[in-house]
C-alpha cells in the first residue's frame, strides 16, 4: 500500500501545481488599473513628487523653496498650489503646469509672528482669505493676537480688510467655500450658513442650517467632506443629527445645493467618526474609519443611498484617503513615507509605493485630462 500511494501523492501534488498557477496569473491580471493619471503629494524636506498612476514612477518634480511643504490648497480650476511651509508663516504659490513658484508672501515682520491657520484662494484668483493668529515677542512674554479673517490683496500683497466675526464670536477655524464665478463667499458656521458677496464682504444672507430638515429630528453637523471630487458650487459629505427618540447622535450622507440653498440627506446609521472620499464620477464614495487596533473600509452607493460594506483591514495610525482617477484603486496615506493601493472593490492589499521622505502635504489626484507636464525621464520609487 504504501508502494501505491506514494505515486498518487506526487500526482496529486503535481495536479495542484498545475490548478493553483493559473490562479495565480488570473489574479495579477485582475488587479485593477489605478487610472492614466498624476498623483502630486509634499515630502519632507521640500519636494512635491508627480506620480504617473499607471506606472506608479516619478514623472517629474516641484520644488519647495519655502521649507518644509505643510498645508495646502488646490485653486477650484487646479492650476495652482497655496502651500504653508511648516512654521505657518509663509505662503508659496505654485503654477503647477509649470512646476514653479510664481509668488511668495508671508504677514510677519520684525517681533511679530503671523500664523497662517489657512488660505482659501479666490476661483478669479484675485486674493485669497486667510485665517491667521498673531503673536508678538515683547520684552518679558509673548502676546498673543485674536484670530481673525483677512481678505489679502494678491496684486499689492496687503490685506484689504478684516472680516468680521458672525456675531462677533471668535474662532480659532474656518470653513470657507465659493461660488464657481467668486461672487460669493460661503462661511460655514456652527449653525448658520452666513453669506457675502465678495466686492465689500458685506453679510448678503444666511442659510439656517441649524433648523432641522424633517420635523421631530436635530439640526445638521457638518463632518468629512470631498471637496476635490464634489461639484462646484456643492458640498457632499457626512453629516450627524440628534435623533430624539433614541437619543443618540445618527450619521448619514448629505449634498448641499449651496445656490439654491437645499440639502439632501440621508440617514446610514448611529455616528461614527469616519472619512469620505468620493470617486470622480460621484457615483460611490468610501469612509475610512480609524480606532486604534481597528481599521475599516466603507463602501457607500451614492445612487441607491445606502451602506453598501464594511471591511476592517491591517492599517496604522493618522492615515488619509483618496480614489484614483479612474476610481477604482483607494490610495491610502500618512504618515510615513509610503501610498498603500487597495483594490476599491474587494479591498485586497495591490502594492505600496515608497516615496523618498515623509508626507508632509495632501494628496492631489489629477486625472489625465489635466494638464501636469512630465520630466523627460522618469525614475522608479517602488
Amino acid at each position: 500500500m504504501f508502494v501505491t500511494r506514494k505515486p498518487f501523492g506526487l500526482l496529486l501534488a503535481a495536479l495542484l501545481l498545475i490548478t493553483s498557477a493559473p490562479a495565480r496569473v488570473r489574479l495579477a491580471a485582475e488587479e485593477p488599473s489605478a487610472g492614466t493619471g498624476r498623483l502630486i503629494i509634499g515630502t519632507f524636506p521640500d519636494t512635491f513628487w508627480i506620480i504617473d498612476e499607471a506606472t506608479r514612477k516619478v514623472v517629474g518634480t516641484i520644488p519647495y523653496e519655502s521649507g518644509i511643504p505643510r498645508r495646502t490648497t488646490m485653486t477650484r480650476d487646479s492650476t495652482r498650489f497655496y502651500t504653508v511651509e511648516a512654521q505657518m508663516e509663509k505662503v508659496e504659490v505654485i503654477d503647477i503646469a509649470s512646476r514653479k513658484t510664481i509668488d511668495k508672501f508671508t504677514l510677519s515682520e520684525g517681533s511679530k509672528h503671523v500664523r497662517i491657520r489657512s488660505v482659501t484662494p479666490d476661483p478669479q484668483h484675485r486674493f485669497v482669505i486667510m485665517m491667521i493668529k498673531a503673536a508678538t515677542k515683547l520684552i518679558d512674554r509673548f502676546e498673543i493676537g485674536p484670530p481673525e479673517l483677512v481678505q489679502y490683496d494678491l496684486a499689492t500683497h496687503k490685506i484689504i480688510r478684516v472680516i468680521p466675526w458672525p456675531k462677533g464670536e471668535e474662532r480659532e477655524n474656518a470653513n470657507i467655500q465659493f461660488s464657481p464665478d467668486g461672487s460669493l463667499m460661503y462661511l460655514f458656521s456652527d449653525q448658520d450658513v452666513l453669506i457675502y458677496e465678495t466686492v465689500n464682504f458685506t453679510q448678503t444672507d444666511t442659510w439656517e442650517l441649524s433648523k432641522p430638515i424633517e420635523d421631530g429630528v436635530g439640526r445638521l453637523s457638518f463632518g468629512a467632506t470631498d471637496s476635490t471630487n464634489d461639484e462646484p458650487g456643492f458640498y457632499t459629505g457626512i453629516f450627524t443629527i440628534q435623533d430624539p427618540v433614541q437619543n443618540r447622535r445618527v450619521m448619514g450622507i448629505g449634498r448641499v445645493n449651496l445656490a439654491e440653498k437645499t440639502v439632501d440627506f440621508y440617514t446610514l446609521g448611529p455616528a461614527t467618526p469616519v472619512g469620505f472620499a468620493m470617486t470622480p464620477d460621484r457615483k460611490f464614495a468610501y469612509g475610512l474609519m480609524s480606532e486604534i487596533g481597528r481599521y475599516e473600509f466603507w463602501k457607500f452607493d451614492l445612487e441607491k443611498k445606502q451602506l453598501v460594506v464594511r471591511q476592517e483591514f491591517k492599517g496604522r495610525p493618522r492615515m488619509s484617503m483618496k480614489t484614483s482617477s479612474n476610481g477604482k484603486v483607494l490610495y491610502i496615506y500618512n504618515a510615513g513615507a509610503t501610498i498603500d493601493l487597495y483594490d476599491a472593490a474587494t479591498f485586497n492589499f495591490i502594492t505600496a509605493i515608497q516615496l523618498p521622505g515623509d508626507a508632509t502635504t495632501e494628496m492631489f489626484v489629477f486625472p489625465a485630462s489635466t494638464q501636469v507636464p512630465a520630466a523627460t525621464s522618469a525614475s522608479a520609487i517602488e
